[in-house]
C-alpha cells in the first residue's frame, strides 16, 4: 500500500513548504508512513556540481575535465561548499544540527577533492589518460548533491517528530559493485515502512554508472526502479508546478486548463521538449509494470494533480496541451551525392551528434537534405558543425536558431485537425518553417522563428484547446510558480 514519492531541486530548496504540504499532508490520511521519498540536489547545485542544465557554464566537473594546466576546478570546489554552508545556515541556523550538516558536507567535499587530486597528479603522466575516468569522476561529483539534500532532509524531520532514516544509495564508503536493482534491494531489506520514512539519495551507485544512460535523469531512474522493485501502489512527483494545457503567462491564467489525466505517451512528448514529467527511459518501466504516476504542485497540496497511467485515453478525440522550447537550433546538411546512400550519412551524423551529447528534438530527411533540430548551446552547435565539415567536405552546412511549438494529446487522430492549426499559426501572421506530424497522432510540431514562439503557443491554444469546454479553473499549472508563504 505504499508510494514512492520524488521531490524536485526547487521544491527540496523549500523545507517548510516540503513538510507541511507534503511530509504532514499524505495522501493517506492515516499514517505518515508507508511512503518512500527520492530527493533531488538542492536547486542549482548540480548545475554547479558538473555544469549548468542549459547554457552549459562548466561546475566542478567541466573546470577539471577541460584543463590539466591549471586548477580552477578547487576554486569551483571551494565555492561550492560555501554556497552548501549557506543553505545548511538556512536550513537548520546556528546550533550542534549545523555543525554536524557542515562536517556531513566537509567529509564529502574532501573526499572529492583528494580523489581529483590524485587523478590529476596521475595523468600528468603519460601513461594515463584522463578521459578514461571521466565517467566515473562526473558520477563521484553528481552523487555529492543529493546525499546533502538527503541527508539535512532526515535531520530536519527528525528535529520536527518524524521518524525518518536514510538510505544512502551513492556506494560512498563501499567497495562492492553491484547493479542498480540489487542496490536498492540491500538498502531496503531491513526498512519497516510501517514506521520508518526512507528519504534516499536520487543518485544511485550502479556498476554500469546510471550517469552514462540517463545522465542528468539518474535521480528519475532511481525513482522507477524503487516504484517497479517494491511494487508501488502509485509513485508520485512533486515539483513547483503542475501539467497545464499551455503556460499560464503566455495564454492567461483563466484560459489554461489543468491536466486530470494523461498517458506516458504524453509524458515523453513533454520529455523530449524539455518539459520533463519524467525521462522517458524512467515512465518505461513504470508503464510496463502498470505503476500509475502522479504529477503534483508541492505549492498546491490540496490540488490532485496529474494522474499518467499507460492505458488512457481521452474520451473524445482532442489536444490536450500546447508545449515547446525556445533555442532550438536547426542544423542542416545538403549534400548531392546523399541520394541513395540516405543511411549512411544519417548513420554518421546520430553518431557526430551523441558524441557531442546533443539533444534532439526533432528532424527532418528528404533525398538530399537531413535536418536535426537541437535543444544544446551554441558552442556545442559549432562543434558538431565543425566535425560535420571535416567529416563532409562537399556539403553545405548550415544553422539557424528556431523554435518548436507543439500540439499534445493522448488522441488528436480529429479530421482536419492539421489544417485547422495551420490556419491559426497563419491568422497570427507566423511563418511556419517546418511541420512534423507522426500517424501515432500523439502530436504535431511547428518550427517557427524564435521571435512567433509566443504567439505560436497562443494562436494554438486558442484554436485547438479553448474551443473546449473545460470548466471554470484557474491554473497555475505546468511552469515554474512561486511558492506562496
Amino acid at each position: 500500500m505504499h508510494t514512492i514519492e520524488k521531490i524536485g531541486g526547487t521544491s527540496m530548496s523549500d523545507y517548510v513548504s516540503v513538510r507541511d504540504n507534503i511530509i504532514f499532508k499524505p495522501s493517506n490520511p492515516d499514517t505518515l508512513y508507508q511512503r518512500v521519498f527520492v530527493v533531488s540536489a538542492y536547486g542549482g547545485i548540480t548545475d554547479k556540481l558538473l555544469e549548468h542544465k542549459k547554457s552549459g557554464q562548466p561546475g566542478v566537473y567541466g573546470l577539471f575535465a577541460s584543463s590539466m594546466e591549471d586548477k580552477s576546478w578547487l576554486q569551483a570546489l571551494e565555492q561550492l561548499k560555501c554556497e552548501m554552508y549557506d543553505l545548511n545556515l538556512q536550513l537548520f541556523g546556528k546550533g550542534e544540527l549545523l555543525i554536524r550538516a557542515n562536517n556531513f558536507i566537509d567529509e564529502r567535499l574532501q573526499d572529492a577533492q583528494n580523489c581529483l587530486t590524485d587523478l590529476h597528479s596521475l595523468c600528468m603522466h603519460g601513461h594515463f589518460a584522463l578521459d578514461a575516468h571521466l565517467a566515473t569522476v562526473r558520477e563521484m561529483l553528481a552523487s555529492i548533491g543529493e546525499a546533502h539534500s538527503a541527508w539535512n532532509m532526515v535531520e530536519l524531520l527528525k528535529r520536527d517528530g518524524v521518524n525518518a532514516c536514510y538510505v544512502d544509495l551513492t556506494g560512498w564508503d563501499t567497495d562492492r559493485h553491484m547493479s542498480l536493482d540489487d542496490r536498492i534491494r540491500s538498502a531496503f531489506q531491513s526498512i519497516d515502512l510501517n514506521r520508518q520514512l526512507p528519504v534516499v539519495t536520487g543518485y544511485a551507485h550502479s556498476e554500469d554508472g546510471l550517469m552514462s544512460s540517463f545522465d542528468r535523469g539518474y535521480s528519475e531512474m532511481t525513482f522507477s526502479r524503487l516504484a517497479v522493485l517494491t511494487q508501488a501502489r502509485e509513485a508520485v512527483i512533486h515539483k513547483e508546478f503542475h501539467l497545464s494545457s499551455a503556460d499560464p503567462r503566455l495564454v492567461g491564467e483563466d484560459n489554461a486548463v489543468p491536466i486530470g489525466r494523461t498517458n506516458y505517451d504524453v509524458a515523453d512528448q513533454l520529455a523530449n521538449l524539455g518539459m520533463e514529467a519524467i525521462h522517458p527511459k524512467a515512465a518505461k518501466g513504470l508503464r510496463q509494470h502498470n505503476v500509475p504516476l502522479r504529477v503534483k504542485n508541492t505549492f498546491e497540496p490540496e490540488h490532485t494533480g496529474t494522474l499518467i497511467t499507460g492505458d488512457y485515453v481521452s474520451d473524445t478525440p482532442r489536444v490536450e496541451i500546447i508545449a515547446g522550447c525556445k533555442g532550438v537550433y536547426a542544423l542542416e546538411l545538403f549534400d548531392q551525392d546523399m541520394a541513395g546512400s540516405l543511411e549512411d550519412y544519417d548513420r554518421e551524423i546520430l553518431a557526430l551528434i551523441k558524441r557531442f551529447r546533443a539533444h534532439i528534438v526533432s528532424k527532418d530527411v528528404n533525398a538530399n537534405t537531413i535536418t536535426h533540430y537541437l535543444a544544446t548551446n551554441l558552442k556545442t552547435v559549432k562543434r558538431i558543425r565543425s566535425a560535420l565539415a571535416e567529416r563532409f567536405p562537399e556539403a553545405e552546412l548550415d544553422q539557424k536558431k528556431v523554435a518548436i511549438a507543439s500540439a499534445i494529446g493522448s488522441d488528436m487522430e480529429v479530421p482536419g485537425i492539421l489544417a485547422k492549426a495551420v490556419s491559426a499559426i497563419a491568422e497570427g501572421n507566423i511563418s511556419v518553417l517546418a511541420i512534423h506530424q507522426s500517424m501515432r497522432q500523439v502530436d504535431m510540431q511547428f518550427v517557427v522563428e524564435e521571435t512567433d514562439y509566443d504567439n505560436a503557443v497562443k494562436s494554438l491554444h486558442k484554436a485547438l484547446v479553448e474551443v473546449h469546454d473545460h470548466g471554470r479553473a484557474i491554473c497555475l499549472a505546468g511552469y515554474p510558480i512561486q511558492p506562496v508563504n
